[in-house]
């Protein structure tokens, strides 16, 4: 056996890693990565305005095959004075961007006791602006209207 010992070597801080394989060098000519969040944010608008759009349209489906609307209607179709003004073939006067339906404006509530409608109506000799409102006083007691007229294109107001 040797009978001195080994020489004893210190080390005062931790040796630096070497690389496994020299780096390649630096290229500038890389493309550029184009940023996503404007796509994102127009199909996020898009995605809002289509769905806004759907509720609208729905909301005026609603309005339109409501009983209370079809029962102005009926009863706008035998008013002697809108017939005199408008002419035979009382309808709703069709929309082309709800694809021939009319836009009905306003809210029929009917728990509340509120209804506020308008429309356009038209006949074979002109047209006009129905309003319809009405309002229930408390539960269990019949709607009372306070406002049911056309204002038709010419300026003429009927009471109906």
């Amino acid at each position: 056996p040797p009978t001195e010992e080994p020489p004893t070597e210190t080390f005062s801080a931790p040796s630096k890693p070497k690389l496994y394989y020299t780096r390649p060098p630096p290229r500038d000519d890389l493309p550029q990565i184009q940023k996503r969040w404007p796509f994102i944010l127009a199909f996020a608008a898009l995605g809002v305005s289509g769905w806004a759009a759907f509720l609208l349209v729905a909301m005026n489906q609603e309005r339109l095959s409501s009983s209370v609307v079809r029962q102005i209607l009926q009863t706008a179709r035998e008013d002697k004075e809108l017939h005199a003004a408008l002419g035979d073939a009382i309808r709703f006067e069709p929309t082309w961007y709800l694809n021939g339906d009319p836009w009905i404006s306003g809210s029929i509530n009917l728990p509340q006791g509120n209804v506020d409608v308008s429309f356009r109506l038209k006949g074979h000799r002109g047209s006009g602006t129905l309003y319809f409102t009405s309002i229930r006083k408390a539960k269990g007691e019949a709607f009372t209207p306070l406002r049911f007229r056309v204002i038709c294109d010419d300026g003429s107001v009927i009471n109906i």
